[in-house]
C-alpha cells in the first residue's frame, strides 16, 4: 500500500481553517490526509465579538464548527506542546488522557497569538481579555450584572466601583469593545430607574498619543472626539501602574476602584512558537519566506499572527497581524502546499492593504477604504456589509443577517446570565444552604431560595491554540 502524505495543521483559527477548507477542495481523493489540531472545535470570527458582547448577534453565530465545515479533514482537539523538526512529529495533549505523537510530511504552523500581558501588579488577577467568544459573553453578562448591583445597593462605594469600566488599549479590540458595551449599557439603563447613564464611568487608557492608528490620523482624531462627546474618558499617553484588588492606579495620577478591567493592549505569538525550534525574528515571530514557508524548512509552512511574512508591497516590512492578511495568506499557503505535493511552482504572497473599518456602536462607525474616509452611519453600514461578506459559510451569513433583522423590531435583551460560568453553584447551594448566606446579614428567603446572587467571579480559561 502506497504512503499517503499527511498535512498537519497546527491551529484552527483563520489560517488553519481557511487553509484546510481550501485543501479539501483542491486535493484529489487519496492525494493527502489533512489533520487539524486545535484546543477548540470551532473557529471564532473575531470582528463580530464586539457585536456579540453587545447582544446584536447570538454568540454561536460568530463561531464556525470545524467538524461541520472540514468534513474531509481529521480534527484533533488538544494542546500542541512540541514540534520535533528532525523526526517530523508533533506532540499533542488531549484535554484528557495520555499525550499523542502525530507524524507529518508537511506541517502548517499557525498557532496564532495570545494577549500580550505586561508585568503590572493585579492585571492578571483582575483583568480579562477580548480575544475569544467566551471573554466577550462573560463581559456582556458582567456589565449587566454590575448594573443590577448598582441598582440594588445603597452603598455608594460599591455602586461607584460597579459603574466604573476600564479598558486598556486603544486599538481595534479596545475601542470597538468599549463602544459597543457602552452603547448596550446606556440602552439598558432605561430598565434601571435608579441608574442614569451619566452615573456610569467608562475609561479608555492608551499609552500612545492616538487611538485607532489603522484608520489614519484624521479618522483617529474624529473617533476620539466622538467617544469624548459620549462622556467616555479617553486618556492618551497614559499607562496603568497597578490594579491590585480592583484599585486601578494610572501614571497620570488617576486612581479609582473598578470591578471591570478589560485588557486589549496588543497580542504576542503563541507560547508554542518559542518552543518550536523554528527561526524567530526580534518580535518572537516565525521567519517566513514570501512563499509562506519557514526559512530553512521547506516542508514547514506558516502564516498569520505568529509569522513574520514579508510584505512585497512595502519592501523591508512585514504584513500586519490582522484578519485581512490571514485569510488571504491561507489561500496562498494552501495553493503552495498543493504545489509542494505535486512538484509545481509555488507563488509568492502579495496583497496591498485595502483599508480598515470599525464599529463604534449602533449606527456609528469609522472607516478608511482605499484612501476614502467614511464616518458615522455610512462607515457602520460598510463595517456590517464587509464583515457579513467575509464571515465563513453561508449558514453563518444567514444567521447573522437574521439576528440583525430581528434587532430592527425588538430591543436588546438585558438579562445577565453570569451563572453560566458556574453552573454548579445552585446545586452546591442546595447541599450547603449556609454557604451563600453572608455573616451579620439577614437575607430574605422565598420558596427556599435566597435573595440576590453574589457578584459573579470569573473563572480563568486557558488560551486557545489559534486566535486571530
Amino acid at each position: 500500500m502506497s504512503h499517503i502524505p499527511r498535512i498537519l495543521i497546527v491551529g484552527g483559527g483563520y489560517v488553519g481553517m481557511y487553509t484546510a477548507l481550501r485543501l479539501q477542495r483542491r486535493l484529489r481523493r487519496g492525494e493527502a490526509r489533512v489533520t487539524v489540531v486545535d484546543a477548540d472545535s470551532y473557529m471564532t470570527y473575531q470582528p463580530f465579538l464586539p457585536e456579540a458582547a453587545a447582544g446584536n448577534i447570538e454568540p454561536r453565530h460568530v463561531v464556525v464548527p470545524l467538524r461541520r465545515v472540514l468534513h474531509r479533514c481529521e480534527i484533533v482537539n488538544g494542546w500542541a506542546v512540541g514540534v520535533d523538526l528532525q523526526a517530523r512529529t508533533l506532540e499533542v495533549h488531549p484535554h484528557q488522557g495520555p499525550p499523542r505523537t502525530l507524524p507529518y510530511d508537511i506541517l502548517v504552523f499557525a498557532p496564532g497569538s495570545v494577549s500580550r500581558l505586561l508585568p503590572i501588579p493585579g492585571v492578571a488577577e483582575c483583568g480579562i481579555g477580548f480575544k475569544t467568544v467566551e471573554e466577550a459573553i462573560h463581559l456582556r453578562n458582567h456589565v449587566l450584572a454590575q448594573l443590577d448591583l448598582a441598582a440594588s445597593t445603597e452603598d455608594e462605594e460599591v455602586r461607584s466601583r460597579a459603574l466604573t469600566f476600564v479598558f486598556v488599549g486603544g486599538g481595534y479590540a479596545g475601542v470597538e469593545a468599549l463602544a459597543e458595551l457602552e452603547d448596550m449599557a446606556r440602552d439598558a439603563c432605561r430598565y434601571f430607574p435608579s441608574v442614569d447613564p451619566g452615573d456610569m464611568r467608562w475609561i479608555l487608557v492608551e499609552a500612545t498619543d492616538r487611538i485607532l492608528p489603522e484608520v489614519g490620523p484624521d479618522m483617529g482624531r474624529w473617533t476620539l472626539e466622538q467617544l469624548r462627546a459620549r462622556g467616555i474618558d479617553v486618556r492618551l499617553n497614559t499607562r496603568i501602574e497597578s490594579a491590585e484588588g480592583g484599585r486601578v492606579v494610572l501614571d497620570d495620577g488617576g486612581e479609582f476602584d473598578s470591578a471591570t478591567l478589560v485588557w486589549t493592549a496588543g497580542v504576542k505569538p503563541h507560547p508554542l512558537v518559542r518552543a518550536s525550534g523554528l527561526p524567530l525574528d526580534d518580535r518572537g515571530r516565525v521567519r517566513a519566506t514570501a512563499e509562506l514557508t519557514v526559512e530553512g524548512h521547506p516542508a514547514v509552512f506558516t502564516a498569520g499572527d505568529c509569522a513574520a511574512v514579508p510584505d512585497l508591497t512595502k519592501p523591508g516590512q512585514t504584513c500586519a497581524p490582522n484578519a485581512q492578511h490571514a485569510v488571504r495568506q491561507a489561500r496562498t499557503l494552501a495553493d503552495n502546499v498543493v504545489a509542494a505535493l505535486r512538484g509545481t511552482e509555488r507563488k509568492a504572497y502579495r496583497h496591498a492593504y485595502a483599508g480598515s473599518v470599525a464599529s463604534l456602536g449602533l449606527h456609528r462607525g469609522v472607516a478608511q477604504i482605499y484612501g476614502r474616509k467614511l464616518r458615522g452611519f455610512p462607515a457602520w453600514f460598510m463595517h456590517r456589509t464587509y464583515h457579513l461578506s467575509r464571515v465563513p459559510t453561508f449558514n453563518r451569513k444567514v444567521r447573522v443577517l437574521i439576528d440583525w433583522t430581528l434587532a430592527l423590531f425588538f430591543r436588546r435583551e438585558i438579562t445577565s446570565l453570569g451563572a453560566l460560568s458556574d453552573p454548579r453553584k445552585e446545586f452546591e447551594f442546595a447541599a450547603r444552604p449556609e454557604s451563600r448566606i453572608p455573616e451579620r446579614a439577614e437575607r430574605p428567603v422565598r420558596e427556599g431560595r435566597p435573595g440576590p446572587r453574589a457578584a459573579e467571579e470569573r473563572s480563568g480559561s486557558p488560551a486557545p491554540a489559534e486566535r486571530r
